[in-house]
Formats: structure tokens, sequence, C-alpha cells
């Protein structure tokens, strides 16, 4: 099978949040696989193998950071963009996030999904 989709693995535990997104990344052609909490996404990671994650802060099992970290640590995952979508919008939970190597920081309360399909694109697009 041709790999002509990028796969895109979202890592949220809000459900109707995630299916709002993945509704909209599939209408924009990408493929998109939902982990509701990060010790979920983190294993999905490894198998899935995406181009592109979208990862929630603050999550059951696992919180966002603590995935991102161990990503990040990961041979297989490391240069996987991760890009934090969550409601945390501290100055220093941005600056933690870009410590840890998130290529980008959205706060969902001020970002329609539109939006974040764009933000998501523009990143694909330096990254080639």
């Amino acid at each position: 099978m041709a790999k002509d989709k990028l796969r895109i693995l979202l890592i949220e535990d809000e459900e109707m949040l995630a299916n709002m997104y993945e509704i909209k990344f599939k209408n924009e052609g990408f493929e998109l696989t939902k982990a509701l909490d990060g010790a979920k996404g983190l294993e999905l990671s490894k198998t899935i193998k995406p181009d592109f994650i979208l990862l929630d802060i603050i999550m059951p099992k696992m919180d966002g950071f603590s995935v991102l970290k161990a990503l990040k640590d990961d041979p297989q995952t490391k240069d996987v963009p991760v890009m934090l979508l969550t409601n945390l919008g501290q100055e220093e939970d941005v600056k933690k996030g870009k410590e840890l190597g998130a290529v980008g920081y959205l706060v969902k309360a001020n970002i329609t999904p539109a939006e974040v399909v764009s933000k998501v694109k523009e990143e694909l697009v330096k990254l080639k």
C-alpha cells in the first residue's frame, strides 16, 4: 500500500474533541489515529509510526509532558514532530514544552480545529 496519506497521532483524552479533530483531519486528507490517554498514545507512537503527533498535556495515566519526554528519549520516536495542543496557556508550560522538544504549542481555547489543521500543515512544510 502506497503511503500517500500523512499519518497523524492525536493524543487527547476528551473524546468529543478528539472525534472533532479526527473528522477535520480526515477531510483534509490525513490519516488520523486517536489515543485517549498518554500511555496508549506512547504505545501507538511505536506501532503506527506517525508523521506528526498532536499531544494534550492534562490526561489520565500519563500527562503530555511525560509522554513528550518519553517520545524524545526513544530513538524510534525522537524525530517525530510533536505539537502540544492544550488548555494550559501559562508561559512556563509553553517554555517547558519547547524545552522538551515540542515544535509548537497551541492553546485549544484560542484556536479552531481548522486552524489546528493549518498549523500542522505549516509545520509539515517546514520539515520537508
